[in-house]
């Protein structure tokens, strides 16, 4: 699999879960740089979530992946931030989704939603799963506005 730049950012909510994904990505010889938080104290998400995105916007990182307690609230922040397209995902389909038809290059997960195990499996896909252009992308230049 490629190995890509990731920027990985949470919220207290999310702090377990990107510990678990920072600790496999680093495992699988990906270049990773954590936003924080650097705890389970609460915190503010939206403090942590738009500098992986923005980061991601400038070309910084190739992907980016943010966390919280359900990813709602975070993906809407990094989809603020022009040039990203941020998906929650909650299975492995919307994953695949979210990269073949979206080509997101955020990923919001939601620790109180899914498994940890489920989180890994998901962050694994998403990141194996290319996108399909075609008429997608036709999509993706309209969302751009382009």
């Amino acid at each position: 699999m490629k190995k890509f730049t990731i920027a990985i950012g949470s919220d207290h909510a999310g702090y377990r879960y990107k510990e678990a994904i920072k600790a496999l990505l680093l495992a699988e010889g990906h270049t990773v740089r954590d936003f924080g938080t650097s705890s389970d104290a609460p915190c503010d998400y939206p403090d942590f979530i738009r500098p992986v995105a923005e980061a991601v916007a400038r070309g910084e990182f190739e992907r980016g992946i943010v966390l919280g307690g359900s990813g709602n609230g975070e993906a809407i922040v990094a989809n603020r931030v022009r040039g990203i397209r941020c998906g929650v995902c909650w299975n492995e389909q919307a994953a695949i989704w979210s990269r073949s038809h979206n080509d997101a290059n955020v990923l919001s997960l939601g620790e109180r939603t899914i498994s940890r195990d489920l989180a890994l499996t998901i962050v694994k896909l998403w990141l194996a799963t290319p996108f399909e252009g075609g008429r997608h992308l036709r999509r993706i230049r309209k969302i751009d506005g382009e």
